[in-house]
């Protein structure tokens, strides 16, 4: 025998996927809801910091959820004071998202952990593996943008 390798099914990749998925939702999950915060708020806010000012569409658009999603979750962050709105310079009716210094704070605290969990669920593999996870993500999302 050659040693070549059967061809995995598909369905098969996907299951795997899904499973992993999930376990990388739960563990993040988790560690952000040490602080007391969830993965999609924490999301936000730290989509803002890094990128304000920013619209509701094009914040949406980066973390990947719908404009209403995305809406809701901002309408809850103003009101706990991680996030502001301010009418843009350039068009009136337009509202531009910033981070207040109490939710610039709270980005940083939730990266580290979010940086850390990631640590923690890929430590099992080499950075040959590491590698070539990414490469093979960047190939499936490639027409994501």
């Amino acid at each position: 025998m050659s040693g070549a390798r059967e061809r995995v099914p598909a369905a098969r990749v996907a299951d795997e996927f899904s499973r992993a998925a999930k376990v990388l939702v739960r563990h993040f999950n988790e560690r952000l809801g040490e602080h007391g915060v969830s993965t999609p708020r924490s999301r936000l806010v730290v989509e803002v910091a890094r990128s304000q000012p920013v619209r509701v569409t094009e914040l949406a658009l980066a973390v990947g959820i719908t404009q209403g999603t995305a809406s809701s979750l901002v309408d809850a962050l103003v009101r706990d004071g991680l996030l502001e709105r301010q009418a843009s310079a350039d068009d009136r009716r337009s509202v531009l998202l910033r981070v207040t210094p109490q939710g610039a704070a709270l980005a940083q605290d939730w990266t580290s952990s979010y940086e850390l969990a990631a640590e923690e669920l890929f430590r099992p593999l080499t950075a040959e593996q590491l590698s070539t996870l990414v490469e093979i993500l960047g190939v499936l999302t490639a027409d994501e943008g």
